[in-house]
């Protein structure tokens, strides 16, 4: 049963960190989204949000590799067939 337990907690926490790291991706999108295409805040907000957003930027383009099937990362980490 400890076992069990300690499975369910690593895929809990595993869920978590793609949910995190989906959440910044969002961040960036919605601050950035003038590039893309998306309705963007004024400019002047985003320059001044740029030095506090590395770690989206980071997640940003570490994410650009799954832009292609992101529903199959996700059932990946499901473990679904």
């Amino acid at each position: 049963m400890k076992t069990f337990s300690q499975v369910n907690r690593e895929k809990a926490t595993g869920m978590l960190d793609f949910e995190l790291k989906e959440l910044e991706n969002i961040f960036a999108l919605l601050i950035l989204g003038g590039f893309v295409g998306l309705p963007s805040p004024p400019s002047p907000i985003a320059v001044e949000l740029l030095p506090y957003m590395e770690k989206e930027l980071t997640v940003l383009l570490a994410r650009t590799d799954l832009s292609q099937d992101p529903l199959g990362v996700l059932m990946g980490m499901l473990e679904i067939d």
